[in-house]
């Protein structure tokens, strides 16, 4: 898409401004329920690796390309070796269905919507035009 024309939109202030409140509320719900949100998926990646070594010693047989390795200073031994699978035989590895804010990010964000937040409700005009939607839309 081109970036040389603008566009003109003028959005009503009350609009913006309940859309930045929800934003805001979802965001700190969002950290709240941060680690609880992180236990839940590390007992489904902990599951997943189960089910990949499960995977893998049933099918140690087709393995190809290993390798070994003795660490006398701890007596541990590696192996490493190379499965030639297709992906509907694979374990579904599970993916974070969440945003993981630091509190930086978090408290940055917060701190950004709220000052917006606070401007928007002072100002007297009933619209809101593209260059101050422009500065808060990447929290809509």
């Amino acid at each position: 898409m081109a970036r040389g024309k603008a566009i003109s939109v003028k959005i009503p202030t009350q609009r913006v401004i309940t859309a930045l409140e929800t934003k805001l509320a979802e965001i700190n719900s969002n950290y709240e329920n941060q680690e609880a949100n992180e236990a839940k998926f590390q007992k489904s990646w902990d599951k997943y690796k189960q089910e990949l070594i499960a995977y893998a010693t049933a099918n140690i047989s087709k393995a190809e390309n290993f390798r070994t390795n003795f660490r006398s200073y701890n007596n541990t031994l590696n192996i490493d070796f190379d499965l030639i699978v297709s992906k509907d035989e694979m374990p579904v590895e599970p993916m974070r269905d969440f945003e993981q804010l630091s509190i930086y990010s978090y408290r940055e964000m917060k701190e950004e919507i709220e000052n917006a937040i606070r401007i928007l409700k002072m100002t007297d005009e009933e619209v809101v035009n593209t260059s101050t939607y422009n500065a808060v839309a990447r929290y809509l």
